[in-house]
């Protein structure tokens, strides 16, 4: 990474480093004000050509930081330096004083306050200095049309002159000015010629630092009202990413929020807004700021229209804002500029623009723009979200004790639709006027709220948030106790037992075990309970019978052991003859399932099917309907177990239908669709699982249980990644890693450095090897101090140190290689560091040739070393050796660096080492590959064609006895090339 420049040079080569350092950083800021400091530096030197290339380097940062007023000043230093020192100025400097008379052109014109008759004194300037230094004036004639088009009148004769001219030396590049004509074509409302003329820029086949960018947001809209809603959404992911945050291109993130507003991705659009709140105060061009304003206004209105006027809003620094407020004040704002731009031009073109863009429809009610789909119901705040409803048929009583007794009744049966009920009644009893019934029928209000904390202890259960549910449960059984129900004390405390038993140890040696002794505990407490309680109603009867069996469930869970199956068993079968006694279909049916369950997790997989099958006869019989979606996820999941994929698929898939009657929550609709994405796997449906895994994060992430969420998350993003869908995972990932628990840094740190991964590999896949580079080395550094996980520091530092050398720093390359090598000595890595080594000394060599293998040995040394470790450990590799990997490696290293003899010698020994290939065997491949180097080496650059023939065709003998066709392609080319050659 570039270092902070010395404050004050004490020479022009120390300058010229600094303005070298300074030119490698990001616009922004820091840039800008370094580039302000070398100008100063640069004047106490007394000698002109310094100073004209710090001033080059200031006007760069001031033009592309988005500060269009300060750049015409400096502009004006140059022009005098160069009309009084003319010598001082030499071809490359004096080519760059004439391109920028374009962008002195470009700033002018996104200030309002210069008249317009400043604007074409400045254009027949440029067009006078042109003709003067004998150059073409297309390029005068190309921001001529700009102006015109800027101004909105005369456009078609300033195209004509412009477009029909031939372009010189100083033209704008060829994406600029495609990107000029496609916008002339879309000012004209013919979207099919914009989008011919925009394709060589859409396509990557032209470039520069502002494109394909700029032509990308400009295209999104035509795409769409010409159908092309795939390729709009491709070039969304991949152009937003590309000018996000950065405020010379905060007009492109304005039309990247007006697709997102008129595609039915409000959300979207909300959250890339707040990811872009810094464009508020850092854009400095009113032209710029402009167009930016309108784009968020277009958002800001839609979101206002469907509703969600009061939801909170990223706007401008030092207030809080409702998109509807924000909304206001971007409105004023930008029509005060809209006015003053038509005011100096003398024509209301901007006010028509902003109108116009303004004015459009939506073009699309639902677009899925990213993996992550997310409604404003999902970014509205928690405390302003309605209770989750239950599905449409459970109505919850107006009535106060009507809706206590019904959630009650409801609560007694295990029915889901108990949440709502309980949800309201929360509402209700937090309010300050409320007013508990006098009703002998719904008990006290220290009743009440007993229910309220145990409801609330159970949810915090199923989100695995063991210690709330334990310590709001014995709560609850304090409260129960004080309003004088024993029962429902008992059977409260022992609803306590299990999260508490799931609470790790502290200090345990053997988590495992210890979780085992706990939940023998808690068997034992909740047995003691049981039989201590007086008076219990069948329910509750039943409650701690299922409390006993699942305390010995999650037992055998934890141990496996075959000693606990028959506990489990004969728990179930004591619950299931009580509840059985007393017609309680719930429990008959959870003693089933509990059945299932255990022969499952024993291995009798055949039983647990029987089991199942049986209880799903039950259900569809007597009820309860909402137990069918857990017990067909059951059915689904055993069949994966015996590797029946298709089966499996259509199990759960009929889970996820039936869910649909009743609350996720319930059914357990995050784990089917998690399975379900398994089971696609299996069946080689990647798309249709990486669709059910977002499913499962979504509905994990609104029932509040995050972490699960964001790993569900992390699955998708790896498996997109592993399609190829590169912009898909980084707009996924980027969207996780902004969410305000990981900003803040209260979610897992391994979670989220696990995406920061993912993120980065698929950075480094879609060739953004700096931003890429940058990330790994962050992640190689924090993973250092992972002292419980040196394994995932030697992978991490590995990548970090092949990405290093992939981008030539082959220093810092090393001293990671060197980090690596020491976590290795902690947590032995032998593969993975012998492919990072063998992996930078390729690179090396191939990249700095004979410069470089003095240090490419020196890596393949350290392989070398590693090789012998693993041999005298034992260690067994999933594919080929290590020595094999080794020498051939040694081969190419030489023959990059010209060591041909050297490099002969190392395949042979690779050669001999992998051994000729056999009818089955899988290294053929290699051992062709391995032949296909050594003839290359040995006939056309030691330029011995007799031997290596001989070596190729007695290889391509062998490969084709033994049915290996293919891998002889190869070395067929290879012996021909040679023989074309003698």
């Amino acid at each position: 990474m570039p270092t902070a420049p010395a404050p004050h040079p004490q020479n022009t080569d120390e300058l010229f480093q600094a303005l070298q350092e300074n030119d490698r950083r990001p616009y922004g800021r820091t840039r800008t004000v370094t580039a302000e400091e070398l100008v100063d530096v640069a004047e106490q030197f007394a000698e002109p050509v310094p100073l004209v290339h710090a001033l080059l380097e200031l006007q760069e940062a001031y033009t592309y930081g988005s500060e269009p007023r300060k750049s015409p000043v400096v502009f004006a230093r140059l022009l005098t330096l160069f009309d009084e020192q003319p010598d001082v100025f030499d071809e490359r400097l004096r080519h760059l004083l004439f391109w920028r008379f374009k962008w002195v052109a470009n700033a002018l014109r996104a200030l309002p306050e210069i008249p317009l008759a400043s604007l074409r004194q400045w254009l027949t300037e440029m067009r006078d200095r042109y003709e003067k230094a004998d150059l073409g004036l297309q390029p005068y004639y190309g921001q001529a049309y700009q102006l015109a088009s800027h101004v909105g009148e005369d456009t078609t004769l300033a195209y004509e002159l412009w477009a029909g001219r031939t372009r010189t030396r100083l033209s704008d590049c060829e994406a600029c000015e495609i990107c000029e004509r496609a916008l002339h074509h879309l000012a004209a409302g013919d979207d099919e010629r914009a989008l011919r003329t925009w394709e060589p820029v859409l396509a990557g086949q032209e470039s520069c630092q502002e494109e394909p960018a700029r032509s990308v947001s400009h295209a999104l809209l035509p795409l769409l009202r010409t159908g092309r809603t795939d390729r709009a959404r491709e070039l969304h992911l991949t152009g937003y990413r590309s000018c996000r945050r950065n405020p010379s291109m905060s007009s492109e993130v304005g039309r990247h929020l007006e697709f997102c507003a008129l595609t039915g991705n409000e959300a979207r659009g909300v959250e890339l807004l707040a990811e872009n709140r810094s464009l508020f105060d850092e854009v400095d061009s009113p032209l710029e700021l402009l167009s930016f304003l309108t784009g968020v206004e277009v958002l800001l209105q839609r979101v206002e229209l469907v509703g969600h006027g009061e939801l909170p809003a990223a706007g401008y620094a030092g207030r809080s804002w409702t998109v509807a407020g924000l909304r206001a004040e971007v409105r004023g704002r930008a029509d005060d500029l809209a006015a003053r731009f038509d005011a100096r031009n003398g024509t209301a073109a901007h006010t028509d623009r902003r109108k116009a863009r303004l004015d459009r429809a939506p073009l699309l009610d639902a677009l899925e723009l990213t993996l992550r789909t997310r409604s404003l119901d999902d970014v509205t705040p928690a405390a302003q979200v309605a209770a989750p409803a239950a599905r449409a048929a459970a109505a919850v009583p107006d009535s106060l004790p009507e809706l206590i007794l019904r959630a009650r009744v409801l609560d007694e049966q295990g029915h889901p639709d108990a949440q709502a009920c309980w949800a309201r009644l929360s509402t209700l009893v937090a309010a300050r006027d409320y007013a508990h019934p006098d009703d002998p029928a719904v008990g006290p209000l220290v009743q009440l709220r007993a229910d309220l904390l145990a409801h609330e202890a159970s949810s915090a259960g199923e989100k695995d948030e063991f210690a709330d549910a334990a310590a709001l449960h014995e709560e609850a059984a304090a409260l129960y106790g004080d309003a004088g129900l024993p029962g429902h004390a008992a059977l409260a405390r022992a609803c306590a037992l299990l999260p508490a038993a799931e609470i790790p140890a502290p200090g345990a040696a053997d988590g495992a075990e210890a979780k085992v002794a706990a939940l023998t505990a808690a068997h034992a407490s909740a047995v003691r309970l049981h039989e201590e309680t007086t008076g219990l109603a069948p329910f509750q009867e039943a409650r701690l019978l299922r409390l006993r069996a699942t305390a010995l469930g999650l037992r055998l869970q934890t141990s496996g052991s075959e000693a606990h199956v028959a506990p489990v068993l004969a728990e179930a079968d004591l619950l299931h003859t009580f509840a059985t006694r007393h017609d309680l279909v719930g429990q008959i049916s959870g003693a089933l399932m509990l059945r299932a369950s255990t022969y499952a997790i024993s291995g009798d997989r055949p039983a647990a099917i029987t089991e199942i099958d049986a209880l799903l006869d039950r259900l569809k019989a007597h009820g309860p309907a909402w137990h069918l979606p857990r017990a067909l996820g059951l059915r689904g999941r055993l069949q994966l177990l015996l590797q029946d994929a298709q089966t499996a698929h259509a199990d759960l898939t009929e889970a996820l239908r039936v869910a649909a009657d009743w609350p996720a929550h319930a059914a357990g609709t995050a784990r089917l669709h998690g399975d379900l994405a398994e089971a696609c796997m299996h069946l080689g449906r990647p798309e249709e699982a990486l669709r059910h895994l977002t499913r499962s994060a979504e509905v994990e992430l609104r029932r509040g249980s995050r972490t699960d969420a964001y790993c569900a998350y992390s699955n998708a993003a790896q498996l997109s990644l592993d399609l190829g869908r590169v912009e898909d995972c980084i707009a996924l990932l980027d969207s996780l890693l902004a969410e305000p628990d990981v900003a803040a840094g209260e979610m897992d740190d391994r979670l989220v450095a696990q995406l920061r991964l993912t993120r980065a590999r698929a950075l480094r896949a879609g060739e953004d090897l700096k931003v890429a580079t940058a990330e790994f080395v962050a992640l190689a550094a924090e993973s250092a101090g992972w002292d419980d996980d040196p394994g995932s520091h030697v992978m991490i530092a590995a990548e970090t140190a092949v990405l290093l050398g992939e981008t030539g720093e082959f220093g810092r390359a090393r001293e990671v290689a060197d980090q690596v090598l020491v976590a290795h000595a902690q947590a032995p890595s032998y593969e993975q560091l012998s492919n990072c080594l063998r992996e930078l000394a390729r690179l090396q060599a191939k990249q700095q040739g004979p410069d470089g293998l003095a240090d490419a040995l020196a890596l393949l040394a350290d392989a070398d070393r590693i090789a012998d470790e693993a041999r005298a450990a034992g260690h067994e590799t999933h594919g080929r050796s290590l020595d094999t990997a080794l020498a051939y490696e040694h081969g190419r290293v030489n023959a990059y660096a010209g060591e041909y003899e050297a490099a002969l010698a190392a395949l042979e020994k690779a050669l001999a080492l992998l051994g000729e290939p056999g009818r089955d065997d899988d290294r053929a491949g290699e051992w062709a590959e391995c032949v296909r180097l050594a003839g290359a080496v040995e006939g056309l650059y030691l330029e011995r064609p007799a031997p290596a023939l001989a070596r190729l065709d007695a290889a391509i003998s062998r490969l084709t006895a033994s049915g290996h066709t293919e891998e002889t392609q190869p070395l067929i080319s290879l012996a021909a090339r040679l023989r074309d050659e003698e």
